[in-house]
């Protein structure tokens, strides 16, 4: 221990991301003293500042320029849009400074002292916090890990040159390259190839496997990879990147496509294969801590580790790298604190991914019934079929209920389409509180909407949709 005097408190909260920050105010919300460290001036952790919130910023602005364009087969013709990136940034970094303000403002009416600072544990019960003052070091009863994950970029890649991007540099938005490489369809690699190719960069999409978006429900995915064919200049599958290297003011990619070899040229590559939980120089190996063979850190149902003083929630943790994941976890992790019975089981996690179309589910998949070998029976309402979708002029979507056969419980629903992100939490309440296909088809839902296109799905599973006609169920 240093000689230095410590500060003492109930519970350290170290990060101060969407977990982090709803941790620390939970627990003094339940009356616990509580410091809340993040070493980044502003405070939101990597959703905030380069991830989820800039993200969906910059997706917003551009789904402006697709509907301009796609607007004259209604009648209205604009002229060719003027893009000013500066602008952009400065309209993005306006919203996250005033999210960050918020979440500092809630801090302190709650009495949660904010500590900029990176944190180092000395033992299981200390933390040394270095800041601009000096180290300084805080005693707790427990402490809360919530100090999330960066992205991956692999050694070969990693070539120093800004030219080389990883989601976060991607999010600032610096230029516009003509020729712009993907690496990963992944989520984040469709999300942001989407924001660039409207822009106008030429973009190429290269997947090492043989779908984009792997693991999501082929129905769901469908209609997205259809729009990535048209938008982007080219998306490869089973295509593998080699090597990068620098070549005067681009970028040189070795690429392997169907066993041949080629290298091409891009102004700037997006790496976006993955993220990294941000456990490296902690401390950990001070605690008793245990971490998977990924770097995850171990924890149980309570969100404790194996240091009966640490918790951990979000994406140190792994399993789904979700905003609203880390949230729940933080509830439990501070009940449990308090001295309250929780448990993170049974928690029905949406995600959505917001590309065009958006894709959102929640609950059990198609897919992982097949896989499971879990009997199910599916209903489907193709958009095609809304008069909501078709006055918006997005008949592309697909509303899928997954149920169990003897029950008609709703196990699982997917929707793919315009703002499936704002539909799937009807179908989060439906899993949870064990809702049936009648109940969804009883529920009167207004007419013309989206969220309408969950009753006729129900409708649909009896044979009784007044949009689509399907053999009535015996």
């Amino acid at each position: 221990m240093s000689p230095v005097e410590p500060i003492r408190t109930e519970v350290v909260v170290l990060g101060a991301g969407p977990g982090g920050y709803a941790a620390a105010f939970y627990a003094a919300d339940r009356g616990k003293k509580v410091i809340l460290v993040e070493q980044d001036k502003r405070l939101g952790g990597v959703c905030l500042n380069c991830g989820c919130i800039p993200s969906k910023a910059y997706l917003h602005a551009t789904e402006l320029l697709r509907e301009a364009r796609g607007s004259k087969n209604r009648g209205i013709v604009f002229a060719e849009p003027r893009v000013d990136l500066a602008q952009m940034r400065t309209w993005k970094e306006s919203i996250l400074e005033k999210l960050g303000q918020g979440i500092r403002s809630l801090a302190q009416k709650r009495g949660v002292e904010v500590m900029q600072g990176r944190g180092y544990f000395e033992d299981s019960q200390t933390l040394r916090v270095e800041t601009e003052a000096g180290q300084k070091f805080l005693r707790y009863e427990q402490a809360i890990i919530a100090v999330g994950s960066k992205a991956t970029i692999p050694a070969a890649f990693d070539l120093g040159n800004p030219r080389v991007m990883t989601s976060t540099e991607a999010l600032e938005l610096d230029d516009l390259p003509k020729q712009m490489l993907v690496v990963g369809g992944g989520y984040i690699g469709m999300e942001l190839g989407t924001v660039y190719a409207t822009l106008g960069s030429r973009v190429v999409l290269v997947e090492a496997l043989g779908s984009i978006l792997s693991g999501i429900d082929p129905d769901l995915v469908r209609p997205v990879a259809q729009y990535a064919q048209a938008a982007f200049q080219e998306v490869r599958l089973n295509t593998k990147v080699l090597k990068m290297a620098t070549s005067g003011k681009q970028i040189k990619v070795s690429l392997e496509m169907g066993g041949k070899k080629k290298d091409e040229l891009y102004d700037r590559v997006l790496v976006s294969i993955g993220r990294t939980p941000n456990c490296g120089n902690l401390g950990l190996e001070n605690t008793k801590v245990a971490r998977d063979e990924k770097g995850f850190i171990k924890v149980n149902e309570q969100q404790q580790t194996s240091d009966p003083a640490l918790y951990a929630i979000g994406d140190v943790t792994g399993g789904a790298l979700l905003a609203h994941k880390a949230s729940k976890e933080a509830r439990v992790a501070v009940e449990v604190i308090t001295g309250e019975s929780s448990a993170f089981k049974n928690v029905v996690i949406p995600a959505v991914v917001f590309t065009d179309p958006e894709i959102a589910w929640c609950g059990l998949t198609e897919s992982e019934a097949k896989a499971k070998k879990i009997s199910v029976e599916v209903a489907r309402f193709p958009w095609a079929a809304s008069g909501r979708a078709l006055t918006l002029d997005r008949p592309d979507g697909l509303t899928k209920l997954v149920l169990e056969p003897k029950t008609e419980r709703v196990l699982g629903v997917g929707i793919v389409g315009h703002g499936a992100g704002e539909l799937i939490s009807e179908g989060v309440l439906a899993v949870e509180m064990s809702a049936t296909a009648r109940d969804i088809a009883e529920s009167v839902h207004p007419h013309p909407t989206l969220s309408e296109t969950l009753m006729e799905c129900a409708h649909a599973f009896y044979g009784t949709s007044p949009h689509l006609f399907m053999r009535r169920r015996q």
